[in-house]
């Protein structure tokens, strides 16, 4: 897993609405310190969010593509945004 960066945030900040339904951060910083709050977390492949699923207890059988998760953002060089909510 990786540090939340200025990446996470701006895809989070251009992309919260598919997850609240209200804005949660206005800016970078806003969203740097949402997402360090919630610990949220980056993982470098899908391999590595399933096995994290599998870890806490999730069942990810059913689910063919992590992106149809409302809290798993993509992020622009392959990684995956995971934002507990």
């Amino acid at each position: 897993m990786n540090e939340i960066d200025r990446m996470c945030a701006e895809v989070f900040l251009k992309e919260q609405g598919k997850l609240f339904d209200e804005p949660v951060a206005e800016d970078i910083e806003g969203a740097m310190e949402f997402l360090n709050d919630c610990f949220a977390q980056v993982f470098d492949s899908e391999k590595e969010l399933r096995a994290y699923w599998r870890e806490e207890g999730l069942d990810d059988e059913d689910m063919e593509d992590v992106t149809q998760a409302l809290e798993v953002f993509v992020l622009p060089d392959g990684r995956y945004l995971y934002v507990e909510a």
